[in-house]
């Protein structure tokens, strides 16, 4: 084989092997129910963005530094987190591996669900539910306050294919996906998987808390 094709062959290899990583590198996340995201957070607050900077957070194996982005916030309500403000949020600082951009303006809300660190910080990800406040529905910001909380016994299931129905009766399916072809559809935006006196969960709507019969197993 000639020298020149070799060459070339050599580059397509080094190219293919080179995108691979990037491709193992790339930040990747599977859909989450915003009440699922709230229990699972280590902290969750409505905050507004007022600075960012680039700082250093130790080195990695092999010596180099760290970067994180930091975003300074202020913070308007704690719905879940410990006893102090939130005043930094930290963030890899690219998309590529999980890195969020968020608007530094100080105009724009924002929901901020994430991971506790020390002296009132916390790190987020594209993995975390980041939305801006104004896009919630009202039964969701009524969800933040008080409903999903009392959901977090309970799994939410999402559907992969249809049909398909819970395996145990602590389970609420999620078929946004399925039904409608958008990850945050009806049951995202409008429903909380709560649970009952009798330890199964179920889909609950509205922005009342949940009436006694409910809660006692009648179904709404």
């Amino acid at each position: 084989m000639p020298l020149a094709v070799n060459g070339i062959l050599c580059t397509l290899a080094l190219l293919v092997l080179w995108r691979s990583e990037e491709l193992a590198e790339a930040c990747s996340c599977a859909p989450v129910h915003p009440q699922q995201a709230f229990c699972n957070a280590d902290v969750v607050i409505r905050a507004k963005v007022v600075g960012e900077k680039e700082v250093d957070s130790g080195n990695d194996i092999y010596g180099n530094p760290i970067k994180r982005i930091q975003y300074e916030v202020k913070q308007i309500k704690m719905f879940k987190g410990p006893n102090q403000d939130i005043e930094a949020v930290f963030t890899a600082p690219v998309s590529a591996v999980c890195g969020v951009t968020l608007d530094v303006n100080g105009k724009k809300e924002y929901l901020i669900s994430g991971k506790a660190e020390a002296g009132g910080r916390m790190h987020v990800t594209l993995c975390d539910y980041i939305m801006p406040w104004d896009t919630l529905s009202n039964t969701q910001k009524k969800g933040l306050s008080q409903r999903y909380q009392m959901g977090c016994e309970c799994k939410i299931v999402r559907c992969p294919s249809l049909p398909c129905e819970i395996s145990a009766p602590e389970e609420c399916l999620w078929t946004d996906l399925m039904i409608e072809k958008q990850v945050y559809g009806r049951q995202a935006n409008h429903y909380a998987c709560i649970k009952r006196a009798d330890n199964s969960c179920s889909w609950y709507r509205g922005v009342s808390s949940p009436k006694k019969e409910f809660l006692d197993g009648e179904e709404p």
